[in-house]
């Protein structure tokens, strides 16, 4: 069996051809994970942040709740009767501990 030369250039032509343009997609795909990766990891530690000042706010506001300041009822108990609803709906925004951890795939 005789392969024509000319034919052989042509199918390897056409073969590299086809590997340079995988690689050029698939470098660019792995761009695009990279920054995509980058941008997750950033949001994680901001919402991990909002999450500890939203912890912060709830034990300072507990503590001023324990000594009773503002049990009376001037506008300044109503306010923070307020602050107190207003911290128990962004209780329910707090993160787990261990979110944006990476777990171990298997």
């Amino acid at each position: 069996m005789d392969i024509n030369p000319t034919l052989f250039y042509i199918i390897s032509g056409i073969l590299v051809g086809i590997i340079i343009i995988l690689s050029y997609i698939i470098r660019n795909l792995l761009i695009k994970v990279e920054t995509y990766e980058d941008i997750t990891v950033d949001q994680t530690q901001y919402l991990q942040n909002i999450s500890n000042l939203i912890g912060d706010s709830k034990k300072h506001l507990s503590k001023l709740d324990e000594r009773g300041v503002f049990q009376s009822d001037d506008e300044v108990g109503y306010f923070f009767k307020q602050m107190k609803l207003v911290q128990k709906e962004l209780d329910r925004y707090m993160l787990p501990d261990n979110y944006g951890e990476k777990k171990e795939q298997s």
